[in-house]
């Protein structure tokens, strides 16, 4: 589904999403990814919102994000509230959907100038 034109101020908009992946500035790609308004971090060992933990939020507390998407797989599943405790003790909203709707909801955030990231998670156990 095609979302929105890939390079628009120079930010990390989702151009395109599929299931199994996700276009940023024409690059696809098919891994689980932590996406900021201008930085993407590829390396992301978490591909399921089971295996997230407290300490894999750090990097996201760190960048301080007025708010995290967090797009759990082709259907919407939700974490253990526990697991999100540091995002609330950093005051980071949050919201968790499926990947589409995550990808919409981030490009939406990035085009009202919200200083947004988005944890798409690839989840092939949760097709």
């Amino acid at each position: 589904m095609k979302m929105m034109l890939d390079d628009v101020g120079n930010l990390n908009l989702i151009g395109a999403y599929a299931p199994g992946d996700a276009r940023i500035h024409g690059e696809t790609y098919t891994t689980s990814l932590l996406v900021w308004p201008r930085r993407i971090v590829t390396d992301c060992p978490v591909t399921s919102i089971d295996m997230l933990t407290p300490a894999d939020l750090a990097p996201i507390v760190e960048g301080a994000p007025e708010v995290l998407v967090i797009g759990t797989g082709e259907r919407q599943r939700f974490p253990d509230q526990a697991t999100l405790a540091p995002l609330m003790t950093a005051r980071i909203g949050y919201e968790v959907m499926d990947n589409a709707a995550a990808c919409r909801t981030f490009n939406v955030l990035l085009a009202e100038g919200r200083h947004a990231a988005l944890l798409l998670l690839t989840d092939p156990d949760a097709n």
